[in-house]
């Protein structure tokens, strides 16, 4: 079955980075669900996180960014690289110290698209920009005659 993120691509779109959830980011389901095991009610937790963590997707693609999180109810963001105004990086402490956080992209029209517990989020920001750019660069090269 494929992901939801290679069944959204279009002609000629490609994936230039996919990103993950954090573990650090579901330790709170994961160690209540360890403190409730013995009431059964823990693994419920646990299959919260594993259902968090299996079902969601993040992507930048070289046309725009992608991320899909739910299993049953499903919930989407797809916004172009061109109508992104910016891409802000959250991260407590403890995000700081195990390197996971959130990113909440602006503009054009989504006054701000959450896109929590992602694992390495200044790596994703990183790719974001760049992708960006290397578009922007490619509108302003004239084509060769």
């Amino acid at each position: 079955m494929a992901s939801y993120v290679e069944s959204s691509l279009t002609k000629g779109e490609r994936v230039i980075y996919q990103g993950r959830i954090s573990l650090w980011s579901l330790l709170p389901h994961i160690v209540i669900g360890f403190l409730l095991l013995t009431l059964l009610i823990g693994v419920l937790f646990w299959i919260v996180a594993a259902i968090r963590y299996f079902t969601t997707e993040l992507a930048i693609t070289n046309k725009r960014v992608i991320a899909k999180t739910g299993l049953i109810s499903r919930t989407s963001i797809e916004i172009n690289l061109s109508k992104i105004e910016s891409v802000q990086v959250k991260q407590s402490i403890f995000g700081r110290i195990f390197n996971y956080g959130s990113i909440l992209v602006s503009g054009g029209g989504y006054p701000q698209a959450p896109i929590p517990g992602i694992s390495n989020p200044l790596i994703f920001r990183r790719a974001f920009l760049d992708m960006q750019e290397e578009a922007e660069q490619s509108k302003t090269i004239p084509a060769s005659v």
